[in-house]
């Protein structure tokens, strides 16, 4: 039978206690762990803010100028249940989704382009030299002309409005892929298509996915602009249009309730979508803190 084998005394080591280095661990309060939720800040955020529009708006006492926000809530609430806002909400998404995915699709091919061909790299960088500083509403009389009052003069507009943010911000996260990562894709012979998919796309992924970001604002943005000007499409409006009527019959708090809806899309699809992309992605991978 073999002997039990003990420890050598050379190498035993007492367990370290906090008190011998001075710290000594303090549970949190119950409010320092409520307070250390970035949700419960920013809900926080928004419950000032909301203060401050209802104080200010009992204040001017003029609801042409500025509704209360309980009275800008009562008329939400209405324009949900009646289904008016849900209708013109969804028009507005269903432009967005098609220009948002034409613009995304155009940039990564010229970006794939110009990282696999000097002409393509000299493409890239003379058209977002031209297009890039024009504003997308200002193309606006054109497509009107080109493709008449409707859905594809709109999706045009998009196309500008995410093409050049969503090019330069993946052309950018390329360009900043480092040459060990690229030695690594030439050495496994990855070439063309492969080569962008497997190295420089997830190695660029942070500055893809704030090109996405930027690109969907500017195209959120754009728009509702859009549909303030020549809002009716295929017959049927959609949030910026619905602003722009209730503004002509003086229905101020309708006018605020379709800013809201403006802005509460914005955020749901911020802390929805592209926070939970940026969790399971750059965060998971540790690229980003």
């Amino acid at each position: 039978m073999h002997s039990a084998i003990s420890s050598r005394p050379e190498y035993v080591r007492e367990q370290v206690k906090e008190h011998d280095f001075g710290v000594v661990s303090v549970p949190l309060k119950r409010w320092e762990r409520f307070y250390g939720q970035s949700a419960v800040r920013k809900i926080f955020i928004l419950m000032v803010l909301a203060g401050i529009w209802q104080a200010y708006a009992i204040y001017l006492d003029n609801t042409l100028l500025l509704p209360t926000f309980t009275d800008t809530l009562r008329k939400f609430g209405e324009l949900i249940v009646t289904g008016e806002l849900p209708r013109k909400a969804w028009n507005s998404i269903k432009v967005l989704v098609q220009g948002y995915l034409a613009g995304v699709g155009l940039a990564l091919g010229l970006t794939v382009l110009a990282v696999t061909s000097r002409i393509g790299n000299d493409l890239l960088e003379t058209l977002t030299s031209m297009f890039n500083p024009l504003p997308a509403i200002a193309l606006l009389p054109l497509a009107l002309i080109w493709f008449g009052l409707g859905t594809p003069s709109l999706v045009f507009v998009l196309i500008h409005a995410v093409l050049w943010p969503v090019a330069l911000n993946t052309h950018s996260g390329f360009l900043g892929v480092s040459s060990t990562l690229r030695m690594v894709g030439r050495n496994y012979g990855l070439r063309g298509l492969p080569y962008v998919a497997r190295i420089l796309a997830l190695a660029a992924f942070p500055s893809i996915l704030s090109g996405l970001k930027i690109g969907w604002a500017f195209a959120w943005r754009t728009l509702i602009a859009a549909e303030l000007v020549f809002g009716a499409t295929s017959g049927s409006g959609g949030l910026g249009w619905f602003i722009y009527e209730n503004k002509n019959l003086l229905d101020i708090p309708a006018v605020f309730s379709g800013l809201f809806t403006v802005i509460l899309i914005g955020l749901l699809v911020e802390n929805l979508i592209f926070r939970k992309i940026e969790q399971c992605t750059v965060r998971r991978w540790g690229m980003q803190a």
